[in-house]
């Protein structure tokens, strides 16, 4: 028997038991607070949860952190794709999670069934392939039930209905699936007064702000939000016009002579800490002045910026904490 058929009866076992041996008062609550078996169609897959997930493995940062606000932390047996320092009021917390790819990697398939896990959840598309973590019917063959969020149901596609409410439901659904239902609909309210709040403290302008979501760079090429995602939606809250909402995806590959020739009002800088070149937002801004082309946009000659984490830009818990951060440097700005 080769390594990899021990290891796919190793998850079978773990995946079977999971319900049954859950030890302490969490490991009760999660078996009465959800009816199992259930089934969820997710993003046009029908998958059944027979039983409250023990050993998680989230492919990316962000998931991880969705499972930590929801209490359930201490069930993540790995996670990967970590792109940038997690917040203090949870660092403590994910840093004792083992970490089953390099900084900024994909988990490997064989690394993620060394971790036995029960349960899968990731945040795109791309990770569940078969060059990186597995394609998700691979792993419902071994008994392992996923999750994909429904924000990326295919990779950088833009979605109909991008906005909070999708977010919510998919704490709600989380709560579920880990059966602590409670926990993700007091997620759920939470997060909406947040962004509730911030929303209603935009200052009115007679004129939209013209804006440029600028994520990263790849060969000197800029990427920017376009529509069908979370930074379009939130262009929409707060009343700025997303200048690359025509785009065809949701996170588009534009240049830097379209940029120029829409020449926005604001730039919005996605902060990121993963390495690569011009990754964070005070690379960002260094690049944008020195350029010859770029140094004469409004947006640029006016300090017109405004600095978000990158991973507050896709669907996770920072979303909120981004509508707040977008809706104070607007009214900074005046």
């Amino acid at each position: 028997m080769n390594s990899m058929t021990c290891l796919a009866l190793s998850m079978f076992a773990v995946a079977g038991c999971a319900g049954t041996t859950s030890s302490g008062a969490e490991g009760k609550a999660a078996a009465s607070a959800t009816a199992y078996p259930f089934t969820l169609d997710n993003c046009g897959t029908d998958v059944t949860y027979k039983a409250a997930p023990q050993r998680v493995v989230t492919l990316n940062q962000t998931a991880a952190e969705i499972l930590i606000h929801l209490g359930v932390g201490d069930r993540i047996a790995g996670t990967g794709y970590e792109i940038e320092k997690t917040p203090p009021a949870i660092a403590a917390q994910y840093e004792r999670i083992p970490l089953l790819s390099a900084p900024g990697a994909e988990i490997k398939h064989e690394k993620l069934l060394e971790a036995q896990p029960d349960f899968v959840y990731g945040s795109f598309a791309s990770l569940f392939t078969k060059e990186q973590s597995g394609e998700r019917e691979q792993l419902h063959d071994l008994g392992v039930p996923t999750y994909l969020t429904e924000f990326d149901c295919t990779y950088h596609e833009s979605v109909a209905d991008a906005d909070f409410t999708k977010l919510f439901e998919e704490y709600r659904r989380l709560g579920r699936i880990m059966g602590v239902p409670e926990a993700g609909e007091k997620l759920a309210t939470e997060q909406k007064g947040v962004v509730d709040q911030a929303v209603g403290a935009v200052e009115k302008r007679d004129e939209p702000l013209r804006v440029m979501w600028f994520y990263s760079t790849y060969e000197g090429t800029p990427w920017a939000a376009g529509p069908g995602g979370l930074p379009q939606h939130m262009s929409e809250l707060v009343g700025v016009e997303n200048i690359f909402a025509d785009a065809k995806t949701k996170w588009a590959e534009v240049s830097w002579d379209e940029v120029a020739a829409r020449d926005p009002d604001v730039i919005i800088l996605a902060d990121l800490t993963r390495g690569e070149p011009n990754d964070t937002a005070e690379e960002k801004t260094e690049l944008l002045r020195k350029d010859p082309l770029t140094s004469r946009l409004a947006a640029v000659k006016g300090n017109r910026f405004i600095t978000i984490p990158g991973s507050h830009m896709d669907p996770g818990y920072g979303s909120a904490s981004a509508v707040r951060a977008l809706a104070d440097g607007l009214n900074k700005l005046g």
